[in-house]
This record gives structure tokens, C-alpha cells and sequence, in this order.
């Protein structure tokens, strides 16, 4: 990872995460091409991807981390300013992009002679639903777009990795029943399941956030003593999060939240105990990001393709950005905002919505189901779009719909 990062800092000049997972396929094509030649090499790297066990590895461990570290520097007041907008985003929108991607992609199965039942490819809305915004933020830097709509963008991203966890483990519980029609019990069951993950995760979040503020005050004098405290809070919180079975993911970005404001870490910089967590958070997130958009690319060890699945996987990206679009475009056009036109700002959030490694962690995670390998072929198709293609245009989309 340092090789290629120091290659694009030369050379490239690409967005760190994006070159990242470009290297990260290039190499996987060029050992492809040598695995006849050096088949001993070959099986290590194969070895390497497969025993890091990739949906654990992000799901468990970098997730959580790279949730609290956006959270830890996210201001509440700017977020309450768009949190109609959030929620939207993050719920009605999650809700409907699930629907409208599992329904399209269903029928587009069916039309292609593709056994793909439409529970699995309801999962599969669930999966593909949540965006990841490391790459389109760090590039919509450079262009001068409004505090309000890089909140949008910021703040959608933080909620809807963990809603979308709850909506795919909602999907799933239905998936798997014998006889998965919807009714009373069924309701029931994914209510309770929505509120125990859900709402649980976000008050055992805020009951963890000013544990942790508490713990890093007192520690102030003191300053790595406070950096390990919000280490500790971070995987202690996760781990007793995991034990309740509520959402670990929504719990870690309340917490985050309340951390980094309480303490104020973005204007307090001048204290040293808040300057070293600023520090160290903001150079694990860049590392963490940086390992999982390498084990992106390198996750292509781990996919047999099939010829129709991937005409599937091609047109799967115009029906996820289309249920994209309707999703933000009908939660969007019921409030009241001051920015840009709502087809703009639908249209950016739209292109900007990346998907990463949270949908081909959950992909990964039913490899070993009925429907398991198409699931994860159309996954790694459309993530690979979505970075290489809207990640290095959105840019381009930026300059074009919105004034200088």
C-alpha cells in the first residue's frame, strides 16, 4: 500500500483511494498472467486475500474505525442544519433504492434466463443501497460546492452504512425462511429486528459517546492515555454492541459525534490532548482507507465470473443509478432548501454515491448461499464502476451543474 500510495504521489496524482484500488487491479491482472510462470507466488497472494477473511475483516474492524473517525470530525451544528436531509437520505431513501434496485434487478434476471430468486435480489437492494463518500469527498475538495451540500454527502454516508446493515439483515432474515411471504409474525419479527439494531445502536452509541468524552477529559493530561481511551472506546463499544446484537456501525458514529463535539476537536487543536487524537484519527483513517480499497482490488481473487452475470452486472449499474437518483430525488423534492435546483443536487448526489467496501463485505458474507456468487459478481462490477468511472468524473459533473 505505501508503494503505490508514494507511485500516485509522484506520478499519478490521482485521488489516494481511487489509485489505490487501480494498482491494486492492475496487479491482480498482471499475477493472473504470471501464475503458469510463478504459480508459487501466485497462491501466496491468493492465499493472502483469502485467509484475511474480507467481509469479517471490514465488517469488524475497519468499519468501525473509519465510521467513528467521519463522525469524530463532523460539526453537529452544521449537521443539524441538513439532518431532514439526512434522515430522508438515510432511511426513506435506503427504503426505496432497496426496492426499486431488488424489483429492476429481479426482472432483468428473469428476462436473461438467470435463476435469481427475488428475495436474494431484494438483499442484494439492501446491500448495494448504502454509499461510501472517502473518495468523491476528497476530490469534491478541490471545487467550491456549498458547506450544505458536502454535508448532504457526508452526513447521508455516515447513517445509511448502518441502516443499510439493518435493511440487509432484514431482507436476509426473509430471504431465509422457508416460505418467505410477508405477514403478521414475519412484520413482527423484522419490526423488532429494526428497532433492537436500529434504535439500539443509536442510544447505546450516545451512552458509549459520553463514556467516552468523560474518560478522554480526565485523561487530558495526558494525552497518549487519551488517544488509547477512544481506541478503547471504539472496540470495546463494537464488541458489547456485537453481545446486544444492536447495530455496532450507528452506535460508533453516534459516539463519534458526540466525542468530537463535546471535545470540540476541529477548533481546539491548540490542546495537545485533542491535537494528538485529531492526529492520530485522521492518519488511521488514511491508512484504514487505504487497505480497503487495495483489499478491493485485490478481492478479484475471489470471484469466478459467468458470462451472463456479468451482462446482469453491466446493466445493474444503470438500474442502481437510476433507483439512486429516484431516491434522493423523491425524498429531496419534499424540503425546503435554499442551494441548488433539486435536480442538481440530485443529480450530484446521485454520481457522487459511491459504492465500496461495506457492499462487497455484505456480498462476501453470502458467498456461501444459494444465490451467493452472482450476488458478489454483480457487487464487485458495479463497486468498480462506481470508483473508477463516478469517482473520477464527478469532478467533471461538478464544473458543469454548478456556477463558480
Amino acid at each position: 500500500m505505501s508503494l503505490f500510495s508514494f507511485i500516485n504521489y509522484k506520478f499519478l496524482k490521482l485521488p489516494n483511494t481511487i489509485a489505490l484500488m487501480m494498482m491494486s487491479l492492475i496487479s491482480v491482472f498482471i499475477l493472473i498472467s504470471i501464475q503458469d510462470i510463478f504459480p508459487e507466488v501466485y497462491r501466496f497472494f491468493c492465499d493472502l486475500v483469502i485467509h484475511s477473511n474480507f467481509d469479517k475483516l471490514i465488517m469488524d474492524s475497519l468499519l468501525i474505525f473509519l465510521l467513528f473517525a467521519g463522525a469524530l470530525h463532523v460539526n453537529i451544528k452544521d449537521l443539524k442544519h441538513e439532518r431532514w436531509s439526512v434522515l430522508l437520505f438515510a432511511s426513506l431513501g435506503v427504503l426505496i433504492s432497496t426496492s426499486l434496485v431488488g424489483s429492476l434487478v429481479y426482472f432483468t434476471a428473469q428476462l436473461l434466463g438467470i435463476d435469481f430468486a427475488f428475495t436474494y435480489a431484494s438483499v442484494f437492494g439492501a446491500l448495494i443501497s448504502p454509499t461510501d463518500p472517502i473518495a468523491v469527498l476528497a476530490i469534491l475538495k478541490k471545487y467550491d460546492i456549498s458547506k450544505s451540500l458536502k454535508m448532504k454527502i457526508e452526513g447521508e454516508s455516515l447513517f445509511n452504512d448502518g441502516v443499510g446493515v439493518v435493511v440487509f439483515s432484514a431482507m436476509l432474515l426473509i430471504a431465509q425462511l422457508k416460505h418467505p411471504e410477508i405477514n403478521a409474525e414475519v412484520g413482527q419479527e423484522v419490526g423488532l429486528l429494526f428497532l433492537e439494531e436500529a434504535i439500539g445502536g443509536l442510544v447505546f452509541g450516545a451512552l458509549i459517546g459520553f463514556i467516552g468524552y468523560y474518560s478522554i477529559k480526565a485523561t487530558q493530561d495526558n494525552p497518549h492515555l487519551a488517544v488509547m481511551m477512544s481506541i478503547a472506546i471504539v472496540v470495546s463499544g463494537y464488541a458489547v454492541a456485537s453481545l446486544l446484537h444492536i447495530s455496532g456501525p450507528l452506535a460508533m458514529v453516534v459516539a463519534g459525534l458526540i466525542i468530537g463535539n463535546k471535545l470540540d476537536i476541529n477548533h481546539h487543536k491548540h490542546k495537545i490532548y485533542t491535537s494528538q487524537l485529531n492526529n492520530f484519527w485522521e492518519i488511521l483513517d488514511e491508512i484504514l482507507n487505504g487497505v480497503l480499497f487495495v483489499l478491493i482490488g485485490l478481492s478479484l481473487h475471489l470471484i469466478t465470473f459467468d458470462n451472463t452475470v456479468i451482462i446482469l452486472g453491466l446493466i445493474a449499474i444503470m438500474l442502481v443509478l437510476f433507483s439512486r437518483f429516484f431516491s434522493v430525488f423523491l425524498p429531496y423534492s419534499f424540503l425546503r432548501h435554499k442551494e441548488y435546483s433539486t435536480f442538481k443536487t440530485s443529480a450530484i448526489l446521485t454520481w457522487g454515491g459511491l459504492r465500496g467496501g461495506i457492499s462487497l463485505a455484505l456480498a462476501f458474507s453470502l458467498s456461501d448461499s444459494t444465490y451467493g456468487n452472482i450476488i458478489v459478481q454483480i457487487t464487485f462490477i458495479i463497486v468498480i464502476f462506481a470508483i473508477l468511472v463516478q469517482g473520477l468524473s464527478i469532478g467533471k459533473l461538478v464544473e458543469k451543474l454548478l456556477p463558480s
